[in-house]
């Protein structure tokens, strides 16, 4: 978005602050124009109790802030060398008879308008409403999205691939486990930590061996077959193979898996969590969460108690729960109490909506955030800074079923962790890519 050879003056939209309330800190040594419209659409949005409310709140306190360094209406310094005002509506900046009424919209392409017939420098309007950047263009105006938090998914991180070696190799990492390897060849195969990669013989393409790039030991280390399953759940193909491994391993503490529909994503999840905190007693909870649509939505208009205005919302969660568990209905198909509720009386496991989750600190718990496609790479930041010491954080989704309007393929929370994650060896990622749940599960997923 940024050419440091250029200086550019960037309108902001609305639903950039509002997507993003760190937006004002990343145009580096540019200037930036607020119009007072979104100013005023922003103070529509404060009394909010969701993330937007929020959102809302602490851009007007940054703005608050910012005007000890000076006037906005003159320009006030920004850390990263540019300049931010807020700009009134300028007279003669007239927009065409063809956009209609002056709704909030055509005012603020009006200031648009006015700014680019003023500025000596390049100006650009940033927005996230492709109607917005149409109208813009129309007008003669250079109009971007918003990019900062974008990944580009023809480049998008799977967490696997595949490396060709000599049968030697391959039997020489079947008799110890593991291979030596320096940190050097890793770099130069552009590997990055504990991503799988399956070993391919030269001589036979029959003769692999799946293995995990193990930084901090500086080897590959062999992935485990699962045999015996994790709580009666056995891994169909090898993707799932890698998500049991990094799922069931102590020292990674954030794991992402993405993928269609039907993969297996949560369910692994599930299991892999019921067996370590049950089982093992690796931790002391297992927190299963998911975004209520919108994210912070007040679930206070739904009739009922608590637990069943919850129900339509984790009803996908408690339907795997009762696969893993047992539990449901009895013999006669009478609905009973669920198995799983034993281990929520004894405060084991916590099925919640992620609503809840701002301002609390999970230590010790095995964190499940389902749906995390759903949140804003800023909202997904709340949610991984709640985990506490010896807390493993797991986030699943698929990026191409997005239900907030506010997000994309390419600007989710789910893509942007898995983004700025992978150089860590503390994390790790697997697209799942085979659908498992059924034949026409799979189909619908690729062909629909």
């Amino acid at each position: 978005m940024n050419d440091p050879a250029v200086r550019t003056t960037y309108v902001l939209d609305t639903n950039v602050l509002l997507f993003d309330p760190n937006a004002m800190g990343v145009f580096e040594a540019n200037d930036l124009v607020i119009p007072i419209t979104v100013i005023e659409e922003v103070d529509r949005f404060k009394k909010d109790l969701n993330e937007t409310g929020r959102n809302a709140r602490l851009i007007s306190r940054r703005l608050d802030e910012m005007r000890r360094r000076g006037s906005l209406s003159k320009g006030v310094p920004l850390d990263g060398g540019g300049t931010l005002r807020v700009q009134m509506p300028v007279a003669g900046a007239n927009l065409p008879r063809s956009f209609g009424p002056r709704t909030n919209d055509n005012m603020i392409l009006s200031t648009v308008l006015s700014v680019a017939d003023k500025a000596e420098q390049r100006v650009v309007f940033v927005t996230r409403d492709t109607n917005m950047r149409i109208k813009a263009d129309a007008l003669g105006i250079p109009a971007e999205d918003y990019q900062h938090a974008h990944v580009e998914m023809d480049e998008r991180y799977t967490g696997a691939g595949e490396h060709l070696v000599d049968a030697e190799t391959i039997a020489e990492l079947y008799r110890n486990g593991h291979l030596p390897m320096e940190a050097a060849e890793a770099r130069e195969h552009g590997w990055y930590p504990n991503q799988f990669l399956m070993l391919r013989s030269l001589q036979s393409a029959k003769q692999t061996a799946l293995t995990r790039y193990d930084q901090k030991r500086d080897r590959l280390q062999i992935v485990g077959r699962y045999n015996e399953g994790v709580w009666g759940i056995h891994a169909r193909n090898k993707e799932q193979l890698y998500a049991f491994d990094l799922l069931l391993d102590s020292s990674i503490s954030l794991v992402t898996l993405d993928g269609y529909a039907g993969t297996g994503k949560t369910l692994m999840a599930l299991a892999c969590g019921l067996k370590q905190v049950t089982d093992e007693q690796r931790f002391r909870r297992l927190v299963v969460s998911r975004p209520i649509f919108p994210l912070g939505r007040d679930i206070g208009f739904l009739p009922g108690s608590l637990s069943e205005k919850l129900n339509p919302w984790m009803k996908p969660i408690f339907d795997n729960l009762e696969l893993l568990v047992g539990g449901g209905r009895d013999r006669s198909g009478n609905v009973s109490t669920p198995n799983y509720q034993a281990l929520i009386d004894q405060n084991m496991l916590q099925v919640e909506p992620l609503t809840y989750i701002r301002g609390r600190s999970l230590p010790h718990q095995y964190l499940i955030v389902d749906e995390a496609q759903n949140l804003t790479p800023h909202e997904v930041k709340t949610v991984i800074t709640r985990a506490g010491e010896n807390t493993k954080v797991v986030l699943t989704g698929d990026p191409y079923q997005i239900d907030n309007p506010y997000v994309d393929a390419t600007s989710n929370g789910l893509t942007y962790v898995v983004e700025r994650f992978k150089e860590n060896p503390v994390a790790g990622h697997v697209t799942l890519r085979k659908g498992e749940r059924s034949e026409l599960a799979e189909l619908a997923a690729t062909l629909l």
